[in-house]
């Protein structure tokens, strides 16, 4: 039984580690080749063997196995002939990619194993290593379906316009526009975002929706911390009415508000101007930071505020030196969550402006969505209205993980 968990182990690391280099060549390169599931079923019955063995002497290392991957897929590479992917990349990449993929392989191998008794295999080592096992195939569908869309969004923005038209599948990034020199090339190569950013107004754009962001940011947090220290701490009249009324607002969908509020803002005059889409989106995002605030200021002890008082602190005072330096968690994570929102929103910003002057990046990419102009110059686009976000998302993803959760339990 402890042969069959590492020769299953042992395959289905094998498997993912030589379809990802495969699929690493296939995007980075734009090589074409082939899945060899012929040399990943033996390297990983090798790997699995090479587990069980080491098992039965002790508990098998990372290294040792990285190695063993490795010259198993070097021999496997020279009893081919030396091209067991087929690729078209040279003979050094030719050997350099099984050799990569095979210590990849024998890695994966032994983490997968790690702390597994396969000298004494029960119901548990099998529930584990299966665990273990779905949890990786759900790691790569998960990176292959985040990857993979933008991965294809990037190289088609880089690719001269020629290139594009010729071979839209090729996924690989045209490294050969270097052959010209450094500069050349990569003015070659970036040729779609100098396009994007001053003939078709896009730094305008992006200071548009920064401003516009910013400040639908700024105003919902300064509103929902007020609202939500209320509803939290006060005792007012309507006060169970309030904290129903603030989901029920939200729970309306933004298309069916559409039609109305187009018609109020025309007749006051507040259509095609960024103050009347920042009150549009104010409606949008108060309501969820008014509910997420709530819920992270019921944690705080009441206590410190009282504390506060008693010190002669006025109830803004409270706010404003206690509850606010302890809610910073939440409000990071409810400003990043409102800044994403008027920085992605499509629907009003397509309704409400008119002026190619006041467009945001969203409503500057319908005009990208032409014959007219270039794929590539709509997948720069994309990726200029894409990469901000991105980023800001990642430097303040452990507030917004922080601020989410800490609401979720009292005391």
């Amino acid at each position: 039984m402890g042969a069959a968990i590492a020769l299953i182990v042992g395959v289905a690391s094998a498997l993912a580690s030589l379809g990802s280099t495969s699929l690493l060549i296939v995007l980075w390169g734009g090589a074409k080749t082939a899945f060899p599931l012929d040399a990943a079923l033996m390297l990983g019955l090798a790997l699995g063997a090479l587990a069980w063995l080491l098992a039965r002497r002790g508990r098998p290392a990372s290294l040792p196995m990285t190695l063993a991957g490795a010259g198993f897929a070097l021999v496997w590479t020279l009893a081919a002939g030396g091209d067991p992917y087929r690729l078209e990349l040279g003979p050094l990449w030719n050997r350099l990619a099984p050799l990569a993929a095979g210590g990849l392989a024998g890695f994966a191998t032994a983490y997968g194993l790690r702390g597994v008794r396969l000298d004494r295999p029960d119901g548990e080592v099998w529930e584990l290593v299966g665990l273990r096992l779905l949890r990786g195939a759900a790691f790569l569908v998960f990176v292959f379906m985040v990857v993979f869309p933008f991965w294809a969004m990037i190289a088609a923005s880089l690719k001269p316009r020629a290139e594009f038209l010729a071979d839209p599948a090729n996924l690989g990034l045209p490294l050969h526009v270097f052959s010209e020199g450094f500069w050349p090339g990569l003015q070659k190569m970036f040729v779609g975002y100098r396009e994007v950013l001053v003939t078709f107004h896009f730094l305008r754009y992006i200071g548009n929706t920064a401003f516009v962001a910013t400040s639908t940011t700024v105003i919902t947090l300064a509103l929902a911390v007020l609202g939500a220290y209320a509803v939290a701490r006060l005792e007012f009249r309507g006060r169970a009415v309030m904290e129903r009324a603030i989901l029920l607002t939200y729970m309306f969908p933004a298309i069916v508000l559409a039609i109305p509020l187009y018609t109020v803002f025309t007749q006051l005059g507040l259509r095609d101007n960024l103050f009347g889409l920042i009150i549009v989106y104010l409606a949008q995002t108060l309501p969820v930071a008014l509910y997420m605030l709530r819920s992270y200021f019921e944690t705080i002890p009441a206590s410190l505020e009282e504390a506060g008082l008693i010190d002669g602190c006025s109830r803004f005072e409270v706010i404003w030196r206690i509850t606010l330096p302890l809610a910073l968690p939440a409000l990071a994570s409810v400003g990043l969550y409102v800044f994403m929102i008027a920085w992605n929103e499509f629907l009003f910003a397509f309704m409400f402006l008119d002026t190619p002057e006041l467009f945001t990046l969203s409503r500057g990419m319908v005009g990208l969505n032409s014959q007219e102009v270039p794929r590539q110059f709509l997948m720069a686009g994309a990726v200029i209205v894409t990469v901000p976000i991105m980023v800001l998302f990642f430097w303040f993803e452990k507030y917004l993980v922080g601020g989410l959760t800490a609401g979720g339990v009292k005391g």
